[in-house]
């Protein structure tokens, strides 16, 4: 997946926080989610494909998706992780 030295050196492109990989616990929620159609990013649209994996933010409130092996840092991509449980 993603090499330990770039995890390092990732940010939030927004609050500029460490990002870490999350549990596949926190993943298959969000996919639960997003199977029905519950999951909004960031930018209010409906996510509709399912994630591979994410980055979580340091204060575990957004999580940027994960596809392809390729993390997408981009703001509005961001999913909302507090509603998860």
């Amino acid at each position: 997946m993603i090499r330990p030295e770039l995890l390092e050196l990732l940010r939030c492109p927004k609050t500029h926080q460490k990002l870490t990989l999350a549990q596949p616990e926190l993943i298959e929620r969000l996919n639960a989610r997003i199977k029905t159609g519950r999951l909004q990013n960031r930018a209010g649209k409906v996510v509709q494909q399912p994630l591979e994996a994410g980055l979580l933010c340091e204060d575990r409130a957004f999580l940027y998706p994960v596809r392809g092996n390729l993390p997408i840092m981009l703001v509005d991509e961001a999913v909302p992780v507090a509603a998860t449980g």
